[in-house]
């Protein structure tokens, strides 16, 4: 899918009082930064930040930080920031391959991957944000007992990443082809392509990855 491009809008993020410009400085000292100790949770590939300001709203106990690597698909996310009052949230324009370099071992406690793009030709699987390159890079930032959850209306998608997972050394603790008639809907937050899909009546998909 070819993004429209906001004149502008890479300025826009780089002014933001939300965005951190520098986050490697921080590698290691996210609590500093949100000034107590409570756990991190993080999207990648957080698009326009429905999912993870809610998530914000919601759980005020838990710090997170959106992640997204278009500059104008993040600036509609900051329009959005704009209108909330949070001290818990943070955004990064980076990409999920530098994840290492901006958070510490063991740093984050949770990892949201929303409705990736699907990479659909099989030489671009490495891309897919649920191959095992990028699991060895979760693997890198993730408590011990932390987990990957993963969500997409991509039935292909869905089945690579049963089985990528478990390749990566990783263990599926839930799964469900259908997330809305199963017991995993229980307090499941929508993104935007979430809500869109449901409307039309596509089964999402979900799992929630651990390590063995």
């Amino acid at each position: 899918m070819r993004l429209r491009h906001i004149k502008g809008s890479e300025e826009n993020i780089g002014a933001s009082p939300y965005v951190i410009q520098d986050p490697r400085t921080h590698r290691g000292q996210w609590h500093k930064l949100f000034g107590n100790e409570h756990p991190i949770e993080i999207e990648v590939g957080m698009g326009k930040g429905k999912f993870i300001m809610e998530l914000a709203q919601n759980h005020p106990e838990i710090n997170y930080v959106g992640i997204e690597r278009y500059s104008s698909v993040l600036l509609r996310g900051l329009q959005k920031r704009e209108e909330l009052e949070l001290s818990n949230i943070w955004f990064l324009c980076v990409d999920a391959k530098e994840l290492a370099e901006v958070f510490g071992e063991e740093e984050i406690s949770k990892i949201y991957l929303n409705f990736s793009d699907p990479w659909p030709k099989e030489r671009h699987a490495k891309r897919r944000l649920t191959s095992p390159e990028f699991m060895a890079v979760y693997d890198k930032v993730l408590a011990k007992d932390g987990k990957v959850e993963f969500k997409t209306d991509n039935r292909g998608l869905f089945e690579y990443s049963l089985e990528s997972i478990p390749a990566a050394g990783w263990q599926i603790e839930e799964k469900t082809f259908d997330l809305h008639n199963s017991p995993m809907a229980e307090g499941n937050v929508m993104t935007e392509y979430e809500t869109k899909f449901v409307a039309k009546g596509n089964a999402i998909c979900k799992l929630i990855a651990k390590r063995v």
